[in-house]
């Protein structure tokens, strides 16, 4: 080391870090602990200290620290000239960000780096530990990465045991006290629960239910968890629901007393984006506590979440209850909502969007009067029920028997894509290996590297996503049943339905076709109903 006399020019930037992965035996990898041991060899030396830069609970593999990019900032700009670590892996686990500041960035500044417990200092090059210290460098990487998986086995092996791992319990629960955490219903919140997916199952828009909840000064999840901590919020009408956190809190199987974990991951232990996973890589433990909502609701609301169309508002606020349900037979527009005022009396009617759009020269008519399309439908209605609720148990037999026939007709080619797919998510696992062996090598850089994986791996959860959607095909013939069930269920709740419903719409429907006007086409305009399972086929 340099005398103590000419350590007096030495303006010293004290770095300290502690990882939430790191393991804690007693105080030595202790933030206090770092400062005490540097404090001692800061005052040995006669070093001037100029700063303390803290980064507590963040990883080394990442160099997006609010504490070291500080750090890098004051050296940089000549504040510091010495940067002073308990060792190495505390600056960082990331081999080739460390190695490019200790070999280039500092030097170029005229930085001097000491990893005190390494013996590394970058102004006494000539002994074993500065010989040594890319080889540290290396391993403090493969023990991060090593960690790093350890932790991930840990938290898959315990949440395959039911162990909750939450930080916080979703809306409308609270934490268990018992070994595996479990859930429990907060009555407090949970009719606020029920009630959104009951709006939503109703076929009310995220918006129109944020704006509900708003304007009844209903607490967000996040203001409702702070309020309980006794931590003072801002005014309301800076924590307004909104359609983000509905459609989390409406995507989340805990709600039917399901423990969905393993959800998401990040591209690598160093890249740190999230990414979801496929549905069949959760870790899935059914009735693991009390449901808020019943299944059927669940189930209402997926329904309405990958319908056609949510429908749309008219200026007035109107919305019908066919809304986004309509398309036009010639061009497959959306049927867009309008309303005339003949003699001063107002009434509505659908048009197809692209001769309401572009003028008459792009379509035919289609027009026809919600008073007209509502009693073609409800007709429609009421007598394919009392067809169906007249003899349930043969209706049921002729639709599986139909589904048994289309589903084998489609199954080998569904195999064969399924096939293919498989392959594709094969190769780019062999791919992801390659990338990540030539940035090992020094082949290609790591940002070439990151590249490639986040591709990689973008392309393979979408296949994934594909390979489970093959997969329930597949199981089409054991879903029938289900479905069919679930179906005569809903027409015989409508089987005396007084009037057309947002809810029946959405319940029953899959799309409505409106075909051209008798006096364009010279026949009866067509309205041709398709229902949520094919029934016209049968009846």
């Amino acid at each position: 080391m340099t005398s103590k006399q000419n350590n007096k020019d030495y303006i010293v930037g004290m770095y300290v870090r502690l990882s939430r992965d790191d393991e804690r035996a007693g105080e030595s990898l202790s933030i206090e602990n770092q400062k005490a041991i540097l404090n001692e060899y800061i005052e040995k030396q006669g070093f001037t200290l100029y700063d303390i830069y803290v980064d507590d609970g963040i990883s080394g593999t990442t160099f997006d620290r609010p504490g070291v990019k500080r750090l890098l900032d004051d050296a940089k700009q000549g504040v510091i000239n010495t940067v002073l670590v308990k060792d190495m892996s505390r600056f960082g686990r990331n081999y080739i960000m460390v190695g490019q500041y200790l070999d280039y960035v500092f030097p170029a500044f005229g930085i001097r780096f000491i990893a005190l417990s390494d013996n590394i200092d970058t102004e006494n090059k000539d002994t074993a530990a500065m010989d040594m210290m890319p080889i540290t460098n290396v391993f403090n990487e493969w023990w991060a990465a090593a960690t790093s998986k350890k932790l991930r086995s840990v938290r898959i092996q315990n949440a395959k045991k039911g162990k909750n791992g939450m930080s916080h319990a979703p809306y409308g629960y609270i934490l268990g006290t018992d070994e595996k955490r479990t859930l429990q219903v907060n009555e407090e919140v949970a009719p606020v629960v029920k009630r959104i997916f009951e709006m939503r199952a109703q076929g009310l828009t995220p918006r129109k239910i944020a704006d509900v909840l708003n304007a009844e000064k209903v607490l967000t999840p996040n203001d409702y968890r702070l309020s309980k901590t006794g931590v003072t919020t801002v005014p309301a009408s800076l924590h307004l629901w909104n359609t983000s956190v509905l459609r989390t809190l409406l995507d989340n199987p805990a709600y039917i007393g399901t423990l969905a974990q393993h959800r998401t991951t990040t591209v690598s232990y160093k890249n740190h984006k999230w990414q979801r996973r496929p549905k069949e890589d959760w870790i899935v433990i059914e009735n693991a506590h009390e449901p808020i909502i019943s299944k059927e609701l669940w189930d209402r609301v997926k329904e309405v979440e990958s319908s056609v169309s949510h429908g749309k508002h008219t200026k007035r606020g109107y919305m019908h209850p066919l809304s986004g349900l309509l398309y036009c037979a010639d061009c497959g527009a959306k049927m867009r909502l309008g309303w005339n005022m003949p003699k001063d009396i107002p009434y509505f009617n659908f048009n197809c969007g692209t001769r309401s759009r572009c003028g008459s020269s792009a379509c035919f008519s289609h027009f026809i009067t919600v008073s007209v399309l509502e009693k073609i439908v409800l007709n429609d209605v009421r007598d394919k029920a009392q067809k169906i609720v007249a003899d349930e148990r043969e209706f049921r037999r002729k639709y599986l028997e139909y589904t048994a026939r289309l589903a084998d007709k489609n199954q080998s080619d569904v195999k064969r894509e399924l096939k293919r797919t498989e392959r594709r998510v094969a190769e780019l696992d062999k791919l992801i290996s390659a990338a990540f062996e030539e940035k090992v090598a020094g082949k290609i850089p790591e940002n070439v590297c990151l590249l490639l994986i986040d591709k990689y791996t973008t392309e393979q959860t979408e296949l994934k996503e594909r390979i489970y959607y093959l997969t329930q095909g597949l199981e089409e013939k054991q879903r029938a049943a289900t479905d069919v069930d679930e179906f005569i269920r809903r027409m015989k709740k409508h089987v005396n339905a007084p009037e057309l419903t947002r809810e029946l719409c959405l319940e029953l429907f899959e799309k409505l076709v409106i075909g051209g006007k008798e006096t364009v086409t010279g026949k009866p305009q067509k309205v041709h109903i398709y229902y949520k399972i094919d029934i016209d086929s049968i009846l």
